[in-house]
């Protein structure tokens, strides 16, 4: 049984038709992915794409630090289509090529900035500890503000909405560097 649900862009209820365009008509330009599946609950696909156009485009954080968090998220929950799509953005944000290959291979890996190093610490705790050490607060509070922290965790938390979604209902990863399959239990990544 496919789990994918087949999403017919003519055939679109009002409320479906509303959300669509509001999507296609803003940052993203298309509908797909998560997006598609979501449409299927037009007042929960209305909601979830404003937190995500917020959470990519408008937070307090610079897009190479956003794109750290959602690689970490991708890897964390091994999300495919996540990961052949923001890998390449985090690489032209500027993310170092080095950083996003140990991400995919789920070693913790050392920045020279301070607020990337801030971002890699507490994603990675957040998502596989399931909280943030004093420690690991107080150094993302000192690079990134406490609306960085905020905006910080609500940007884990849409991007393991959107991972929970592509795992779900078997979105394909798409064209672009694929996320290594690890045979590593999410709690045991990013220990090394």
């Amino acid at each position: 049984m496919t789990r994918l649900p087949h999403l017919d862009e003519t055939a679109l209820s009002p409320d479906q038709q509303k959300v669509f365009d509001a999507i296609v008509n803003g940052p993203r330009k298309q509908v797909v992915g998560p997006l598609r599946v979501w449409m299927q609950s037009p007042a929960l696909a209305e909601r979830a794409q404003a937190l995500g156009q917020y959470a990519r485009y408008d937070s307090v954080l610079p897009e190479h630090l956003s794109e750290l968090a959602i690689l970490v998220t991708a890897r964390i929950w091994s999300a495919g289509f996540e990961w052949t799509h923001h890998a390449p953005i985090a690489l032209a944000a500027g993310v170092p090529e080095h950083i996003v290959a140990a991400i995919s291979l789920g070693h913790r890996v050392a920045c020279a900035d301070k607020q990337m190093q801030a971002v890699l610490d507490f994603a990675i705790e957040l998502h596989r500890d399931r909280q943030v050490s004093d420690n690991t607060y107080a150094a993302a509070y000192a690079a990134l503000g406490q609306q960085g922290c905020v905006d910080l965790v609500g940007i884990c938390g849409y991007y393991t909405l959107i991972s929970m979604t592509i795992n779900t209902f078997d979105i394909p990863d798409g064209d672009g560097p694929m996320l290594p399959r690890l045979g590593t239990a999410p709690h045991e990544m990013f220990r090394d």
